[in-house]
């Protein structure tokens, strides 16, 4: 009965403030930084390579940025240079603890590296994170049931 009621205050207060910020003018979201925005069209199309030279120079330049260093960690997981992702992958989550992508993207490094248990931890992170679940959680949830799987047949 709590949860139904504290999911119904929610709702209401979503409500709300919805109408409360009718007529009112938004605030514009913040301009990407167009290195940044290189590096993540490189990851579209997988090139990996030239992905880590922009973000190696985008993380020098911007080094409280979780994100580049999350993309950053991506494509040297895509290179399989594995300790470098990790590397970038913790320095994401020292800027940003609770940064979902991060836990993820760990997760499923520790997972092709055959560590399980640390892929478990960041699976539990996440799940502290997300609310109601979130994509990166079901994402991890998803690579790390199959890989108990294998490693336990």
């Amino acid at each position: 009965m709590k949860k139904f009621t504290l999911l119904s205050f929610l709702l209401a207060l979503l409500g709300a403030s919805s109408a409360w910020g009718a007529g009112s003018t938004s605030t514009p979201e913040p301009a990407i930084d167009p290195e940044y925005a290189r590096a993540q069209q490189l990851v579209q199309r997988k090139e990996w390579t030239p992905a880590v030279q922009v973000l190696e120079d985008f993380t020098r330049t911007n080094p409280k940025s979780a994100d580049g260093f999350n993309l950053l960690g991506y494509s040297y997981r895509n290179l399989k240079r594995m300790d470098e992702a990790l590397a970038a992958y913790n320095q994401a989550l020292k800027l940003e603890p609770s940064h979902k992508g991060a836990h993820e993207y760990i997760g499923i490094a520790f997972i092709q590296l055959g560590q399980i248990d640390k892929a478990r931890e960041h699976l539990v992170a996440l799940d502290k994170i997300c609310t109601f679940t979130c994509e990166e959680y079901r994402d991890l949830k998803k690579a790390y049931e199959e890989a108990s799987k294998t490693k336990y047949k």
